[in-house]
């Protein structure tokens, strides 16, 4: 099994770059649509489309979970999806949740400010709203990137490959990127790798049920989770009441995929506390 995530600027090509090696490896192509296909099957279709939108401010960051559960939700989904086999992603900071894994490649696809113009002219932008949009989408997409993973979008030590489009066309990009994915260099994911990617997507999907229940931080109540091999979860932390600690419990057995949770969250009385 094997991945390619590819991050691009607006107006490099960089879509059709990864539809076309998508097509040609036979590997399914993971964009928008197809994500928000998969998130909402997974029920939460909303929390995506929501992170989409607008990086959240420093003051919901500060004050509200919502960020946090919506980036648990976005991170699970990739992890889903690469559980399914071999796959190409755009964007949604694939590059970095599939980082560690040797089986997947990442490309960065960009070009010079001039070149991206040009390419937005001829799909019939003015000059002005085709810098206005470059503008909006850098700022975007940097900074989602720096908000959810804490690097920055441009660094090529993310990257195995980054294409600058000034000198190359469509067709080179896509058989130069072929070249590699089907070098002995690129390993397949072992069995090891896809058990931990499983594991990693279930945390965080347990991570974010737990976090809208308002279970995580209290007062007097304090549950994390964590998965310990596939399908079984760790529960552990300070509860105030036998309540408390059977309602994480009944909240997690609901989540797809958990087959067994073990129960260590110990229950200490509000009192003990003042």
């Amino acid at each position: 099994m094997h991945f390619i995530t590819f991050s691009r600027k607006m107006g490099t090509s960089g879509t059709e770059i990864a539809r076309q090696v998508a097509n040609k490896l036979g590997y399914q192509f993971y964009d928008t649509e197809a994500i928000e296909n998969e998130a909402r099957d997974m029920g939460f279709l909303e929390s995506i489309q929501e992170i989409d939108k607008k990086t959240p401010s420093l003051f919901q960051r500060l004050f509200s979970h919502k960020p946090a559960i919506e980036l648990d939700r976005l991170t699970s989904l990739i992890y889903e999806l690469a559980k399914k086999g071999d796959a190409v992603f755009l964007g949604r900071g694939s590059q970095i949740l599939l980082k560690s894994f040797n089986c997947a490649l990442h490309i960065r696809v960009t070009a010079s400010v001039e070149k991206r113009v040009q390419n937005l002219i001829e799909r019939g932008f003015r000059r002005e709203g085709a810098m206005k949009a470059i503008d909006r989408s850098d700022h975007e997409r940097s900074t989602f990137i720096r908000f959810a993973f804490g690097v920055d979008w441009d660094n090529p030590d993310l990257y195995d490959l980054v294409l600058n489009m000034d000198k190359l066309s469509v067709d080179l990009a896509v058989s130069t990127v072929l070249g590699l994915a089907r070098s002995e260099e690129i390993k397949a994911c072992s069995i090891d790798a896809m058990k931990s990617i499983e594991m990693m997507g279930l945390a965080r999907r347990a991570e974010a049920a737990l976090i809208e229940a308002g279970l995580t931080y209290g007062p007097t109540s304090s549950i994390s989770v964590s998965v310990v091999e596939p399908g079984k979860i760790r529960l552990s932390g300070l509860a105030e009441n036998q309540v408390t600690k059977t309602r994480a419990e009944n909240l997690l057995k609901a989540l797809k995929g958990v087959w067994s949770i073990e129960n260590q969250i110990r229950v200490t009385p509000a009192d003990r506390h003042a």
